[in-house]
């Protein structure tokens, strides 16, 4: 780190000011004025007040100046918003904001508050920012030359970072579009229209379950010991909990049976274990394939049992009809697009994360 850096208090470069409570939420709707609560924070407003309101809350109590951050103070704290003198109010003493001298920049604060972690929050259920919890927060700070490189760094891997988002949703659009056009029977292929039929799930697959898989058993990494993905209801990493030494099923679709993970639906290609709760089609006759998961995973959610624990089981899974095109070979050509497509998908969300990573590198080298 820079010799030249040196360690201050936010408190040191100026003040932090809390919102009035003044508007009752009957206000709200009523005029053309943004009104930002917690949850649409640096998002798109959707609540509103008049401008008579918003004017008589300028004039009476103090507001912040273009320049200023707003910093959410309760929820989820730390969340920053540069006031640019727009028209908005910013919800009661749930937003508070940095009014600092021009010792420190905000390019380099934005840069601070996303690897900060805020000391001293107070309350039994809901996490709070008080004023003395951000004017004592510690801030490592060098010359203003330094400031503004470090921030538009940051600021270039934010704007690099939203695009590799965008484009990742774009994608994850066209896969949705994609399978919403064949379930709705509109799709032409080789300018023919695809003969679709209305299928019980029970009628065209074997239904059955994982079993119960002991967590010691089961290795971390894949060997020629343990060369069998298991499959479980967690989410992260597609589902996979690890390696097994044998299996239980050979190309199949799996969905969760119960949890709040309940009825994500999954292609599963080759030879793989499943745990307990985990329920599995499987299909002699090719139908065990991506666009026959996909296409349910569209209906599958909407028969999920929400009385205590989700639950979609064996029994209410078997009776969920849905389209499909009659043909296999049909179902095998879209199979590949949606995998190409799945493929993108996958490829994306890694270079969005390695991006994001590189990023929560630098900044714990700046700031920690």
């Amino acid at each position: 780190m820079n010799v030249k850096w040196e360690q201050h208090k936010l408190g040191d470069f100026g003040n932090v000011q809390m919102n009035k409570r003044i508007f009752k939420s009957q206000t709200l709707d009523s005029g053309d004025v943004p009104f930002y609560k917690i949850g649409t924070f640096g998002k798109k407003a959707d609540a509103y007040i008049s401008s008579e309101l918003y004017e008589e809350y300028r004039n009476k109590y103090p507001y912040p100046k273009d320049g200023d951050l707003l910093i959410s103070a309760s929820g989820s704290i730390g969340k920053i918003v540069e006031y640019k003198g727009q028209r908005a109010y910013y919800q009661d003493s749930n937003i508070v904001w940095l009014d600092h001298d021009n010792r420190i920049l905000n390019l380099f604060l934005k840069a601070f508050f996303q690897i900060v972690k805020w000391n001293g929050t107070e309350g039994s259920t809901i996490k709070r920012l008080y004023n003395k919890n951000i004017l004592n927060t510690e801030i490592i700070l060098p010359k203003i030359k330094e400031q503004t490189a470090v921030g538009k760094l940051i600021e270039k891997f934010d704007y690099l970072i939203t695009l590799q988002q965008r484009k990742l949703e774009q994608l994850k659009q066209l896969k949705k579009a994609i399978l919403q056009i064949i379930a709705s029977n509109r799709l032409l292929l080789h300018t023919k229209k695809v003969d679709m039929i209305k299928v019980r799930v029970a009628d065209i697959y074997k239904i059955t379950r994982g079993n119960v898989l002991s967590r010691s058993e089961i290795s971390n990494v894949r060997t020629s010991k343990y060369p069998y993905p298991v499959y479980s209801s967690q989410t992260k990493n597609h589902g996979l909990m690890g390696y097994y030494n044998t299996f239980l099923f050979n190309t199949a679709i799996t969905w969760t049976t119960d949890g709040a993970t309940a009825a994500p639906v999954t292609s599963r290609t080759g030879r793989f274990s499943s745990t307990k709760v985990i329920g599995v089609f499987l299909s002699s006759e090719g139908l065990a394939n991506q666009l026959t998961a996909e296409l349910l995973n569209l209906v599958a959610f909407k028969y999920v049992s929400h009385v205590g624990n989700p639950k979609l089981m064996n029994n209410t899974m078997g009776e969920i009809i849905f389209n499909i095109p009659k043909s296999v070979e049909t179902q095998q050509y879209f199979s590949g697009c949606i995998e190409s497509v799945i493929d993108l998908i996958g490829k994306q969300e890694k270079a969005t994360d390695k991006l994001n990573k590189l990023k929560k590198y630098l900044l714990q080298k700046l700031f920690i």
